[in-house]
């Protein structure tokens, strides 16, 4: 997925039409200038102990040279919070 600057969704895909996420954003990589390095969806219902424990593992951290962060909610006007 190409993020071009912006915040990734926090549902992926975004509509699935069954009403349903298929995947939910739980982990955001960002760089020391703030910009996103990789985002990490799973399933809705999957622990943040084992998306930590998935991550560390692969080490998107150190590849991407990247802090892993907790998504932001972003508003309707597109601002993090």
């Amino acid at each position: 997925m190409d993020l071009d600057e912006t915040p990734p969704p926090m549902h992926y895909p975004e509509n699935t039409g069954a009403g349903r996420p298929l995947y939910r954003l739980h982990q955001v990589g960002e760089r020391d200038d703030g910009t996103v390095a990789y985002a990490v969806y799973g399933a809705p219902e999957m622990a943040d102990d084992d998306i930590s424990r998935i991550t560390e593992e692969r080490g998107y951290a150190r590849r991407f040279s990247a802090s892993p962060e907790a998504p932001r909610q972003v508003d309707s006007s597109g601002e993090a919070s």
